[in-house]
């Protein structure tokens, strides 16, 4: 037994929660959100404190260092690192305690930055640092980094909010690190531990080096560098919680927070100035600073430009005036709408009496501002998205801060450096406090790249310098920044910092490597360390440099899709909390299986499966990624190299053969009916025995339109998609599109002979989706009118026409031709109304609250906006559009026993919840029909489709009941 195998099972019997130690896990947590990767010996899982001293015990009887992680968000390197690391964010995440009227909570480590903030909003409260990761990043990895955000001007950094620290020190000793007294301190340095050896000794260490304290520092106050020994010498109450704030986890591990809380704002309004440079933004900045805002953040043409062609940030684009090459947001919050409405005239009338900017847009309402916002918090996955290849805009000098007097000077000369040396970068940060997150292109790959990067951080570094500003403002120093902290803070401040490491940490167990005795900044390189990608022949095309392994290798770890409150991705991490399941876990075993020798074996390993099982393949990785890495394709191409080397099982062909089963179905109907409800049925093909199956229709869609009368088509033709499940299951659905297309003018063709792919493609059977796709297109080609458009009712079905067909079919011209005509029968049917060609009338629908939930693919390929506004048509309906994540339900997967459970605990996690809080009369609308099953399985309500719901309001027969 290996020392790692002996640790593993040491670990494991100690505690109470989960140990992995196998290579895609180690893998996994050897990359955070920089540049760098360092593989750990295995990864732990506490679920208390007590799990985290007795790991830390275990890891120190073995010698092994012990990397404390949240979110793996950090942008430095100082989450990653050899040893143990222990990931707190899967299971330290409750809030133990809201005090309203003292305005703090106590919280463990792994709460999300705004899971505290939702709870503590009904108190009119909030925690005031803001960063841009607020949906994901912890509390305790923003103590770790001292993390600051968009509103720092206003409420500072992390370390003015946290009171109380519960924390893990490296003899697995615990202490409560809190104000204390003089005679406290004294007494507890009587103690034989670290905590007593912290006390005895930090007082001596502070009053030796007083002058290097007072005179080391860099002048400007927003730091997250070093050990702020100047915070505690000037501290009366020697409160050690605000001391460890920033120190990376090397000094100790906390496992419980007393933060403070601040008053919540009513209302924040938004006033966005257009320049034509980004000089000319920060120019303008001390104007905007004039008017007291609450954040000044700017961002580059080059951020906005890449927001403009992901359907999920150009709400922003879309609302610009001209084509600015920068933007600034000027924030400000309270609750007088007359003075908030003030402050806005004033910002304008200032930027324009200086000659500062050509356009303000006024942003004041939160549907004005939604698009604002999304875009400044997705800035770096934005940027990150530019990527070309192993050439990525880099965290390296990107977390400077000087004093905003200095702010346009200072960049000018940023900007010379990197044009000095030939980089182009993306400019965007917070110019309320002079801080800019520059990430400029390189190639780690390229010795001579590295070169460049290692001389541009040392100018960027004297340059700080030069001009009073700190190296790390809020992103702390981690592996890229450390390694300049001797210079930075001189050789007495640097030698004090260690001494401070020492004491508490005499044996460099806790995270070691960061702030003090670092190595270069040019170690352990992520890219560096990839070997190339081996030759691997892919039935689907990655257009990306890298091919397969390419697509997979976008992912930088930013960590957007461990959200849960809002948007879909990534539903079973929403679930489970494991890092596998997020689309970035998924992207980087992929990342590893593609780098083996034998990528072809790789994508058939078994581990590899278990972890691409749990993707839903909902395809909101697609969109919501500001990267865009599409897991589904990535699943796809993998299940089908899986089934090369073991043989496709028998139920991942059956449901891949999903039309074939409904068209029989549909052809016995009703016999066809039960022996789906037969247990022996059910266990032969794996299904879930709590699943309700589809209702097959012998009067399906096909029979129903063959005796129809046509309209008169005065608009010409449209093709209608006859899918498996309107045509066999729902032909109800199919008739509303054809009666409603043929009142609003147009003449309809059925296209029913044959399947879109797509379960066939969900099971990685491609080479049949491929034929599939090909068939259909030939179909579509010879049996409509040139230029016509194509619509469907089932989102998945009509959308795979635009994106699967072309992953699958690149270079066929009559799919290209195909994918161009799709459009969704929304759009034609919303022209129809507001033109006047479909009337619409009461219909019983008046007065009537609709909430619609959106389908996955829907919202991933086109957006749902269509929908809404076409049921925002029917008179006196009041539409809601939930915002409710993932039904879970995703085709065949919630059907399958195994998933079962998991799909349920989707549905429960938002969708379900919101639901069932909406009153009897609500009507609930849904696109898909997996999203229409799960409703009624997980609710007892009816979810109806629009077009029955727009049909109704066409014609009073049919009405449904609410």
């Amino acid at each position: 037994m290996t020392a790692a195998d002996a640790l593993a099972q040491d670990l494991a019997a100690a505690l109470d929660g989960e140990v992995a130690f196998d290579a895609y896990t180690r893998h996994l947590f050897s990359r955070d959100a920089s540049m760098y990767a360092i593989a750990p010996l295995g990864v732990a899982f506490p679920r208390h404190a007590d799990d985290v001293a007795a790991a830390v015990a275990l890891a120190g009887t073995y010698g092994i260092p012990v990397v404390a992680r949240g979110a793996g968000t950090s942008l430095a390197g100082q989450t990653i690192g050899p040893g143990l690391v222990l990931d707190l964010s899967r299971h330290l995440r409750a809030i133990v305690e809201i005090d309203p009227e003292r305005r703090v909570a106590r919280v463990q480590p792994g709460v999300v930055q705004d899971q505290l903030n939702t709870a503590v909003a009904a108190h009119g409260l909030m925690f005031g640092p803001d960063t841009s990761t607020s949906n994901r990043a912890t509390i305790g990895g923003m103590i770790g980094n001292n993390s600051a955000g968009s509103g720092s001007v206003r409420y500072g950094m992390t370390i003015d909010h946290v009171r109380e620290l519960d924390v893990v020190l490296a003899d697995a000793g615990r202490a409560r690190f809190g104000p204390v007294t003089e005679d406290e301190r004294r007494l507890l340095a009587n103690r034989a531990t670290v905590e007593g050896a912290v006390y005895q000794h930090l007082p001596t260490l502070l009053e030796a080096n007083a002058t290097a304290i007072a005179e080391g520092f860099p002048p400007y106050w927003r730091q997250a560098c070093g050990y702020r020994l100047d915070r505690l010498a000037a501290d009366p109450e020697f409160n050690l919680a605000k001391f460890v704030v920033g120190s990376e986890g090397t000094l100790v591990i906390a496992t419980e927070a007393v933060v403070d809380l601040v008053t919540r704002p009513r209302r924040t309004v938004i006033g966005v100035g257009h320049f034509a440079s980004v000089i000319a933004a920060v120019e303008a900045t001390e104007d905007a600073l004039a008017c007291e805002p609450s954040a000044v953040e700017m961002m580059d043409r080059t951020i906005l430009d890449l927001s403009r062609q992901r359907l999920e940030y150009a709400d922003l684009g879309r609302i610009l005036h001209g084509e600015p090459e920068a933007l600034l947001f000027v924030s400000f919050s309270g609750d007088d709408d007359a003075e908030l409405a003030g402050r806005l005239d004033r910002l304008a009338a200032l930027w324009e009496r200086h000659g500062h900017g050509y356009h303000t847009l006024r942003a004041e309402t939160p549907q004005q501002q939604a698009g604002l916002l999304k875009v400044r918090k997705s800035s770096l996955g934005l940027l990150m998205a530019a990527s070309t290849g192993t050439l990525r805009p880099l965290a390296f000098v990107e977390d400077t801060a000087v004093d905003p007097r200095h702010l346009a000077a200072y960049t000018r000369r940023f900007k010379q450096v990197l044009d000095r040396y030939g980089l182009r970068a993306g400019f965007y940060g917070h110019c309320s406090v002079g801080c800019l997150h520059i990430r400029p292109f390189v190639d780690v790959r390229r010795p001579e790249h590295v070169r460049v990067m290692r001389g541009v951080a040392e100018e960027i570094k004297d340059l700080v310098r030069e001009f009073g500003g700190v190296n790390s403002s809020e992103h702390g120093d981690g592996l890229a920044r450390s390694e300049f902290n001797r210079e930075i803070f001189g050789d007495e401040l640097y030698e004090a910092m260690r001494s401070v490491k020492r004491i508490f940490d005499p044996d460099n167990r806790l995270n070691p490597g960061k702030i003090v005795d670092a190595p270069a900044m040019t170690d352990h390189l992520r890219d560096a360390a990839l070997p190339d990608a081996p030759p691997l022949r892919t039935r689907l095309r990655f257009e990306v440099v890298g091919g397969m392994r390419g697509a997979a290798d976008r992912c930088m770890n930013i960590g957007l899709c461990r959200k849960d409150s809002s948007g879909v991705m990534c539903p079973s991490y929403v679930a489970t909390r494991q890092e596998e399941h997020a689309t970035r876990g998924r992207a980087n075993a992929l990342v590893k299986a593609l780098s083996t020798a034998d990528p072809r074996a790789a994508l058939g390993d078994d581990r590899l499966h278990e972890i691409l099982d749990l993707c839903l393949m909902c395809k909101a990785c697609k969109s919501e990624c500001p990267l865009g890495v599409d897991v589904a394709a990535l699943k796809a191409e993998t299940l089908a190299h899986r089934h090369d080397l073991h043989g496709v099982p028998r139920r991942a062909r059956m449901f891949g053969s999903i039309r074939r089963l409904n068209r029989i179905g549909s052809a016995f109907a009703p016999l066809s009916n039960l022996p789906g409800r037969i247990g022996l049925v059910r266990r032969m093909l794996g299904l879930a025995p709590a699943r309700p199956l589809p209702t097959f229709r012998h009067r399906n869609l096909i029979r129903w339109f063959r005796g129809r009368r046509p309209g008169d088509g005065v608009l010409g033709q449209v093709t209608l998609l006859a899918d498996s499940f309107t045509t066999f299951t729902e032909p109800q659905i199919g008739q509303a599109a054809v009666e409603l297309l043929t009142a609003a003018g147009w003449r309809v063709r059925l296209e029913s002979r044959g399947c879109c792919g797509r379960a066939a493609y969900s099971k990685g059977l491609l080479d049949d989706a491929k034929s599939q796709a090909h068939g259909l297109a030939v179909r579509l080609t010879w049996g409509s009118e040139p230029g016509t458009p194509i619509v469907g009712c089932e989102p998945s079905c009509i959308l795979t026409l635009r994106d699967e067909h072309r992953q699958l079919l690149a270079d066929d011209p009559v799919v290209r031709d195909i994918a161009g005509r799709v459009r969704q029968i929304e759009e034609l049917l919303l022209d129809a109304v507001d033109a006047g060609r479909l009337r619409l009338s009461d219909s019983g629908l008046s007065g009537k609250r609709i909430v619609y939930h959106g389908h996955c693919h829907q919202k991933a390929e086109v957006g749902t906006a269509a929908t809404v506004a076409l049921l925002s048509r029917i008179p006196g309906a009041v539409v809601t559009e939930l915002d409710a994540g993932c039904c879970g339900m995703a085709g065949s997967f919630g059907f399958e026993a195994e998933h079962y459970d998991l799909s349920m605990q989707i549905g429960e996690s938002r969708l379900f919840p919101a639901l069932r809080a909406e009153p009897d009369t609500t009507i609930v609308a849904a696109t898909g029909v997996s999203c229409r099953q799960q409703i009624r399985h997980g609710t007892e309500r009816v979810a109806w489709h629009p077009l029955e719901l727009l049909r109704q309001a066409l014609s009073p027969e049919g009405k449904p009941d609410a």
